[in-house]
């Protein structure tokens, strides 16, 4: 059997990979995020397969879940918002799973950033204004984050900066980047990504807080900071100039 860690997208159902649907399709047993995983999905696993909502379960249950379904032989479809690559906790199900001599595969998602700037309808790489993005979140009452990856470090670089899992903090946000990206630096927040609730608060890092406030987002939502968002004098790229040579590899 495998277990299959599935990116399920950023919340609407239909944005999920043909591979994830064709896996989930398939698979006799499937895990999943109940908070944070569209009902909708649930109605592509077969009718007779036993489904697992792990919202309430800490990690030692789901890995035994993984082993209960191991020991009959069958295949795991693991649910995962947006994509395993961010944020989802996936590295220490992968690790009790090697210990166990579990096999597992990774289909990857559409991740929470992609369908905010989808939303937003911005590239968040423009030449000449920005080229790097910056995916982190803020620690508060998670864990910690590593040396040097503090905001007051990170803001340093200018890049465009995406946030996780830190709405509920944004007096903090702005208090640590102003220094670095001014007051007038363009800010997007948005909350339910790709959902029929989606909501885009835009402003700068002046007005950004008390928007988020009186929206009363503290969860589900990226925050976006970064010249790029309103970027709109900039050279065209190189990709499509007519002065490339076209016949280099």
């Amino acid at each position: 059997m495998t277990v299959y860690f599935i990116g399920a997208g950023p919340g609407a159902a239909d944005l999920i990979t043909v591979r994830g649907a064709r896996t989930l399709a398939a698979a006799p047993v499937c895990l999943y995020a109940g908070s944070l995983v569209p009902r909708e999905l649930l109605a592509e696993c077969p009718a007779d397969a036993r489904l697992v909502d792990t919202s309430q379960l800490n990690l030692d249950q789901i890995v035994a879940e993984c082993v209960r379904a191991h020991e009959a032989g069958q295949d795991v479809a693991r649910l995962h918002s947006g994509d395993p690559s961010i944020f989802s906790a996936v590295a220490e199900q992968m690790r009790r799973l090697d210990a166990a001599g579990i096999p597992y595969e990774v289909v990857p998602g559409v991740p929470a950033f992609a369908a905010a700037a989808a939303a937003l309808k911005r590239e968040l790489t423009v030449p000449t204004v920005g080229q790097t993005v910056i995916l982190t979140r803020i620690a508060q009452q998670a864990t910690p984050m590593p040396p040097g990856e503090d905001l007051a470090t990170l803001g340093r670089s200018g890049a465009l900066l995406v946030l996780h899992l830190a709405t509920r903090y944004v007096d903090r946000v702005v208090e640590e980047l102003l220094p670095h990206y001014g007051a007038d630096c363009p800010v997007a927040v948005v909350a339910m990504a790709s959902r029929p609730d989606e909501l885009i608060l835009r402003g700068t890092l002046t007005d950004i807080a008390a928007q988020v406030k009186e929206a009363g987002l503290v969860r589900t939502a990226v925050i976006v900071v970064g010249r790029t968002l309103t970027a709109e004098q900039f050279r065209d790229s190189h990709l499509y100039s007519p002065e490339r040579d076209r016949h280099v590899c």
